[in-house]
């Protein structure tokens, strides 16, 4: 149904644009900085700051706004309404057990993915990751084979909105060559990365499929690359796919 424009809070859909402003790159912030990222006025974006930090969820030197940690109520709030992440951390726990590797189930937001549940052996990437973390899509491996099952211009689309930036000397960043990765991740129904996110981490993933058989989510398997080549990483595959089985007859 089509939301009609009287129906939209706008004051509340300016607040979250300033919250959104905040991120690892951006942790601690001014009036004038939310305003040109956001694309609010200063007297908006001053406003929505200063009631963040009135109720609590932003702290305020006088100068700059950093969030506190009473926003991660919003995220804890949405990943505990979210079945998902209740179905999948045993499966995710024992599968992480079994291997000895950590391993992530995320799912697409946009251009990003988005961390609904972690077991984790040992820590493999420079940040810490935990539900709720965020990473660009176009050069993880769950967020690969998220991409490829999307139809190739509804992939493209995001591709172009992502901006692809090289993280590591490895990482893809031209559109037809990922483009082209995404059709090699269809064909084989996973995805490899090798250093793309991260110097010294490899991964791979598998879709999370529906009883439909739609791709919901992905799970993967991150290990040092000092520890495993690319080629063992399919050795993998086999637990991987029990548990995506196990889960395709729960998410109905």
């Amino acid at each position: 149904m089509a939301t009609l424009e009287r129906d939209i809070m706008g004051g509340l859909a300016k607040g979250l644009a300033a919250i959104e402003t905040f991120t690892p790159e951006r942790p601690r912030q001014s009036i004038a900085e939310v305003s040109a990222t956001s694309g609010l006025d200063r007297a908006t974006a001053r406003r929505c700051l200063l009631t963040l930090a009135h109720l609590g969820y932003a702290d305020y030197d006088g100068k700059f706004f950093t969030l506190t940690p009473r926003i991660l109520r919003l995220g804890t709030a949405c990943l505990a309404t979210m079945p998902l992440p209740q179905m999948v951390q045993p499966l995710l726990d024992q599968l992480s057990d079994e291997l000895g590797e950590s391993s992530s189930v995320s799912i697409l937001d946009e251009t990003e993915i988005v961390y609904v549940a972690r077991a984790a052996q040992r820590k493999v990437m420079s940040i810490a990751l935990m539900p709720g973390s965020r990473l660009p899509a176009f050069c993880t491996s769950m967020g690969r084979v998220m991409l490829a099952a999307l139809t190739p211009e509804k992939a493209r689309a995001v591709l172009l909105a992502s901006s692809p930036a090289a993280r590591t000397p490895h990482t893809l960043t031209d559109p037809e060559a990922i483009m082209a990765a995404l059709v090699d991740v269809r064909t084989k129904g996973y995805a490899l990365i090798d250093q793309e996110v991260e110097l010294g981490l490899r991964s791979i993933a598998i879709p999370i499929l529906n009883a439909r058989g739609t791709t919901v989510a992905a799970m993967n398997i991150g290990v040092p690359a000092t520890q495993r080549s690319v080629e063992d990483l399919t050795s993998y595959l086999p637990a991987m796919r029990r548990i995506q089985r196990e889960l395709q007859s729960m998410l109905r």
